[in-house]
């Protein structure tokens, strides 16, 4: 396979879009991840499932004919009649969230250049204050702007194999001193032969959110485990901690964005760590779950699926 036939792979797989090309005789010659995630049925070599081309439960297709050396093709994008009003929806919704977690650090900072200007007051500390406040607002634009880049698939997750261990004995070396500071134990185990079709840059995002949320919400005393290893034909990382933990009732809510749980309502988190970590592993073709509880510390297991192994 020529680069153009790869690159053009590669753009087809990660696109964000439920994305088939077709031969003309209707048979899918390649889909998207989300193609093949949303619709029932859809294999390629295959005839596309009937009805999708004519609009039927709610699919709306665009359909963009071209030729290939000679052969008829054709690129059809399906989408659903409310996902234009959907995403709307949610990028009203992000723009408020994303507005609201600004406001807390800068009336901070305001509240402390204030006081800077009061005869008497140790303006050496506060400047520091400041400099916090400023770094706290810095982390999360950076923060904000790669998950909008993940949504909107300008970063491209998957490409070749990498090995999964060096990647997360990288990501913990780059924590330790914090981790030393907070009182929690860092750990790496597994297999140094694992490896994961996942951009290097990426795993090493998911590592560092990992070991952070720990880092931050653990307390002190807690042991951080980073683990790989092969289950079920796949690759598991599991992050886990013997931390204080989070109530049952909030742990399906970990991943949503600038949710944190009551305890950690204090801490200068941003609130899109897990959010992070589940969009790169999704966009994988994984999966994420949180398990734990009140004082039974906390698991986050990413599940990449088979096929994605040494």
């Amino acid at each position: 396979m020529d680069g153009d036939a790869i690159r053009g792979r590669t753009l087809l797989e990660e696109s964000r879009e439920a994305v088939v090309v077709l031969d003309d005789a209707d048979r899918v010659i390649g889909a998207s991840r989300r193609a093949r995630q949303s619709i029932e049925g859809l294999r390629e070599g295959e005839r596309l499932p009937d009805g999708l081309l004519s609009g039927e439960g709610g699919i709306i297709p665009l359909v963009v004919p071209y030729d290939l050396r000679g052969r008829r093709e054709r690129l059809v994008y399906l989408s659903r009649s409310g996902d234009l009003t959907a995403y709307e929806e949610l990028r009203a919704g992000f723009t408020a969230a994303v507005s609201h977690e600004l406001r807390t650090p800068l009336a901070r900072l305001l509240a402390l250049l204030e006081t800077a200007a009061l005869p008497g007051e140790d303006v050496p500390a506060l400047v520091d204050h400041a400099r916090a406040e400023v770094e706290q607002i810095r982390e999360l634009i950076d923060e904000v702007l790669f998950l909008s880049e993940l949504e909107s698939g300008t970063r491209v997750v998957s490409l070749g194999a990498v090995p999964v261990l060096p990647e997360l004995e990288a990501a913990v070396g780059d924590l330790e001193e914090r981790a030393r500071r907070a009182g929690v134990a860092l750990v790496v185990e597994g297999d140094p032969a694992i490896t994961v079709a996942l951009r290097p840059r990426m795993l090493r995002v998911v590592a560092e959110n990992l070991a952070e949320n720990a880092i931050r919400y653990a307390g002190p005393g807690a042991t951080f485990t980073l683990a790989v290893a092969l289950e079920g034909g796949g690759v598991v990382l599991r992050g886990t901690d013997d931390g204080v933990g989070v109530d049952e009732a909030e742990l399906s809510r970990l991943f949503e964005r600038f949710f944190r749980a009551d305890r950690a309502r204090a801490s200068r988190g941003t609130g899109l760590g897990l959010a992070i970590v589940k969009h790169i592993v999704n966009q994988a073709g994984g999966t994420v779950e949180a398990a734990g509880g009140l004082g039974a510390g906390l698991e986050i297991r990413c599940t990449f699926p088979t096929g994605i192994s040494r």
